[in-house]
């Protein structure tokens, strides 16, 4: 089990998809960063679920825009990266790096 100062998988994407929408980071727009950049299906209830969690951790925290009218009058939900969210994937990614480090795909075949 995962601690609070690690990512899941899908914690680590929703964090990616945030930052790369940077200040116009909401449900839909995630959805769809997770949907064209890393092949993923995620319904918008999983990804706030996810994203409450994030802003449980620590690593995300949002806000509310203003109504609009294209939403019947709702406002959405924004999200950012919290500096101990950039600390959590820097961490995440140097574990990636050194986990690959040093793998052919040779080694991969035979590793099973």
């Amino acid at each position: 089990m995962a601690s609070r100062s690690q990512l899941g998988d899908l914690e680590e994407l929703v964090l990616l998809a945030v930052l790369r929408r940077g200040g116009n980071a909401y449900g839909a727009s995630i959805r769809e960063e997770l949907k064209q950049r890393a092949d993923r299906a995620v319904s918008v209830s999983t990804i706030y679920v996810t994203l409450m969690r994030l802003e449980e951790k620590g690593f995300a925290r949002s806000w509310m825009g203003e109504p609009t009218g294209e939403r019947g009058g709702k406002a959405k939900r924004y999200f950012e990266v919290r500096p101990e969210g950039m600390d959590v994937l820097e961490a995440t990614r140097g574990t990636r790096e050194r986990m690959w480090k040093g793998l052919s795909r040779e080694a991969e075949t035979h590793a099973g």
